[in-house]
């Protein structure tokens, strides 16, 4: 994602409670600092009870649309492991994926309607060129809260973007109050490592 002078498209993706807002609302904060348009969708329906979420940050010199065409997304970042596989229609298929291999079993899975899928990091592996999958809560954790793992998912993606690292840390700054900025810090240096 190294070119500047066209739109890019980043999609978050995952259940209520994770920080999926949080995350691209403080990555939409990053690229207007870093001076590109920016432009963000978010759906959030069924938030509070556990139900999926996803929200479009698209940025470039100028963005018209807050969602990007079907199939044309570049990142994937799914904060659970089963929702990579809900957003891939979305997605380029040289597209890089994010996963927090967490498991967040919905109610189908939790009454015995349905199965949790079956090596979702396996197939995405086989059928997307770079696939990044780790435990961003358990990462968190050892960062100090375990609700960091957004901010884990936002410095592995950071990875793949042409943005200065300070301007990611001044943004984390602003972002969150005082005592919990090293916690956010941390967490972001630490999603860099991942």
């Amino acid at each position: 994602m190294k070119d500047n002078s066209k739109v890019h498209s980043v999609l978050f993706a995952g259940v209520g409670g994770q920080g999926i807002i949080r995350a691209s609302d403080i990555m939409c904060m990053v690229m207007m600092e870093a001076g590109f348009d920016v432009k963000k969708s978010e759906v959030h329906g069924m938030a509070q009870r556990g139900g999926c979420v996803n929200s479009d940050v698209r940025y470039g010199r100028k963005v018209y649309s807050p969602l990007a065409e079907a199939g044309s997304g570049e990142i994937l970042v799914s904060f659970e492991k089963m929702e990579a596989l809900r957003y891939l229609k979305f997605i380029s298929e040289k597209a890089s994926v994010i996963v927090n291999t967490e498991e967040i079993y919905p109610p189908a899975v939790n009454i015995g309607d349905a199965s949790y899928p079956a090596d979702v990091v396996g197939f995405l592996k086989k059928n997307y060129p770079r696939v990044v999958a780790f435990d961003a809560a358990e990462i968190a954790k050892k960062a100090g809260n375990v609700k960091a793992a957004n901010v884990v998912l936002l410095g592995a993606v950071s990875n793949l973007l042409n943005v200065d690292k300070v301007i990611w840390e001044s943004v984390i700054k602003k972002s969150f109050p005082q005592k919990l900025i090293k916690l956010n810090l941390d967490a972001f240096q630490m999603g860099i490592a991942a």
